[in-house]
């Protein structure tokens, strides 16, 4: 690949970068909707999912409302989930928390979650949230007793609300009866789809003035390709939109067209 491709198109910073500051995510209808809803889960102590295809912005939207709560009135606890037990589980909770899991028993685990939860919330007066993204890789097992985790003074404290982040199929998993305890709790639901035409431009011009540029290089059939080619989803229109840069850069053209989206394609899955 070209290196030289931000010199030659005056770029200030890689282009289409994943690792955006939240000031430069492009706020759409669809974040504003995963916002409102995980605060109302917040406010009632209750469940929120986030659903959507790989690569349709759950993450970044999950940054983007985790990064915008005031640290001095919020913890939020970010866990990625594993296929493991639920004791992997806890035990990247834990760690979130800043405490030492070595060699303690699954109960105690869960008793050294809720204590510490508890001493924030009543102590601290933190507001704590629990965060975990790729849910769908959860073992139905854990489906089956995370809602424990959830359950403070006789389940009549809302100290723990609790955002899921995953594919499709996390919806499937919630449906099984083991995990109707948990998805008993879901009071918001959110599914990303794949951005329309117009949204997808108005990202791609958004994501070129981030890198320092004030004009659009993309012609209108590129940016036809580049979102029919994503399926309208972020990450992938992100790999195919730098792709063709470096295609039109290697051919000293100052503008990209679909041929060099076609072209980046073939590089990508």
């Amino acid at each position: 690949m070209n290196p030289n491709y931000r010199l030659f198109f005056e770029l200030e910073k890689e282009p289409f970068a994943s690792d955006i500051d939240k000031e430069h995510i492009l706020v759409t209808d669809s974040l504003n909707g995963v916002n409102e809803r995980i605060h109302y889960a917040m406010r009632s102590g209750a469940v929120a999912l986030v659903t959507g295809e790989i690569g349709s912005g759950k993450s970044t939207a999950l940054r983007y409302v985790t990064e915008s709560l005031h640290p001095s009135e919020h913890l939020c606890l970010y866990v990625t989930a594993t296929s493991g037990s639920i004791l992997e589980l806890y035990r990247q909770i834990l760690a979130a928390l800043g405490v030492d899991n070595r060699g303690i028993s699954r109960a105690l685990m869960l008793q050294s979650i809720r204590g510490q939860v508890m001493e924030l919330t009543n102590a601290k007066k933190l507001k704590v949230l629990l965060v975990i993204d790729e849910a769908s890789l959860l073992r139905m097992e854990v489906f089956a007793e995370l809602h424990t985790l959830l359950q403070f003074e006789k389940d009549a404290k809302p100290f723990l609300p609790l955002v899921m982040a995953g594919q499709n199929n996390l919806i499937d998993s919630l449906s099984y009866r083991p995990a109707m305890p948990l998805a008993s709790r879901v009071v918001a639901r959110s599914h990303l789809q794949g951005a329309n035409l117009e949204l997808m431009q108005q990202y791609i011009v958004h994501h070129l003035s981030i890198a320092g540029v004030k004009h659009n290089l993309f012609e209108d059939a590129a940016m036809v390709a580049i979102h029919q080619g994503s399926g309208g989803l972020f990450r992938k229109a992100n790999h195919l939109a730098r792709g063709a840069l470096i295609v039109a850069c290697h051919h000293q053209s100052m503008t990209v067209s679909a041929e060099h989206v076609r072209l980046a394609a073939t590089e990508i899955f």
